[in-house]
């Protein structure tokens, strides 16, 4: 990626803590897309307030993880498909667009998708739609316990998208953008290898209990950020419905981390607009341009880490495709190729 010249002022960004209406409970296809379209609108009201409170700054908000519909409890991964995989050119991102548009701001999310190069599949994917109604972002989620991902199907997705969809780095007026999924922020790669593609500030949607207590995935967007030398822009769910999970097992805790791992801001329990706070872009280019041992991302050696992760390689890719035909597995598929992964760890003396 070419040097960026033109350092954007700073701005705010929002962690929007909503609530997530899910859709398991809908009993048609009809139903669900209803109640898609009806959450899209209550967002947008929720942002509307927020940037009537917090003034004019706010350039970028950021939604939980499938914050639009929940995840799937029991439904088939055709079901699930047909009932809450939004299709890239349908009614659900053109609603999105129109949010983004009409409040003039960059809008970071995430989304259970289609794929017409994989109509058997659906995958979750990130997404930042600019102001002018583009998507300038989308990050389909590569770890994933079980839903499928790229890596599954990687072959054909390198042949239908290249290299660089892998990662991908949208540069923009307010920043270089990257998204990591929810439990990817446990992975320290995943954010290394957006960074190292010039990654400035990370949307991190998300749905996961919190705690007052540290938790793995709040000590993980900390430690992401002081690794990378960028921002974490988090945000939560603030409660779900239509499961019969109880409410509140994924709410609170959306946040704003700093370069330094500093939380300047972070919600508390319920739906919430108070996870906003300032990104300033001149201070992620100071500290990755400045000498010393602060610098983690100038020190990093990846070139000292390839060869050993290329002897690792014990997660093999392109499971889903077997004699030149995608499956579509259900999650008994998914248990049992953690468990041969499990297996072939033992072999090596790693466990």
């Amino acid at each position: 990626m070419s040097q960026k010249t033109d350092t954007p002022p700073a701005y705010i960004a929002l962690a929007l803590q909503s609530l997530c209406e899910a859709v398991n409970d809908c009993t048609s296809v009809d139903d669900a897309r209803a109640r898609i379209l009806a959450s899209i609108a209550r967002m947008s009201r929720e942002i509307a307030g927020s940037k009537a409170f917090i003034g004019d700054g706010v350039k970028l908000a950021v939604l939980p993880e499938y914050a639009l519909t929940g995840f799937p409890m029991g439904e088939t991964a055709e079901q699930w498909r047909a009932k809450a995989a939004f299709d890239p050119e349908g009614a659900e991102y053109a609603a999105l667009a129109e949010l983004a548009v009409k409040h003039q701001l960059y809008l970071g999310g995430n989304a259970y998708e289609t794929d017409p190069h994989f109509p058997e599949l659906y995958f979750q994917a990130c997404f930042v739609i600019a102001p002018d109604g583009r998507t300038v972002l989308r990050y389909r989620r590569l770890i994933s316990m079980y839903a499928p991902s790229p890596y599954d199907v990687l072959d054909r997705y390198l042949d239908a998208y290249g290299a660089d969809a892998l990662f991908p780095v949208a540069d923009t007026d307010i920043g270089r953008l990257a998204a990591i999924a929810s439990e990817e922020i446990l992975y320290p790669e995943i954010a290394r290898c957006h960074a190292m593609k010039g990654a400035e500030v990370f949307i991190h949607p998300t749905s996961e209990a919190a705690s007052p207590l540290p938790t793995p995935k709040n000590i993980a967007k900390q430690a992401r950020a002081i690794e990378n030398l960028a921002y974490i822009v988090s945000a939560n769910t603030g409660g779900m419905t239509g499961t019969p999970i109880p409410q509140n097992s994924a709410d609170r805790g959306s946040k704003i981390v700093d370069p330094r791992g500093l939380i300047i801001a972070e919600a508390a329990g319920g739906p919430s607009m108070c996870a906003y706070g300032e990104v300033d872009i001149a201070l992620v280019r100071r500290a990755r341009r400045r000498a010393g041992m602060p610098n983690l991302l100038a020190r990093t050696p990846a070139a000292l880490y390839a060869g050993e992760y290329a002897r690792a390689a014990i997660h093999p890719a392109n499971t889903l495709v077997n004699d030149g035909a995608v499956n579509v597995p259900g999650r008994d598929f998914y248990k049992a190729r953690q468990e041969k992964v499990i297996e072939a760890l033992a072999k090596r003396g790693v466990i």
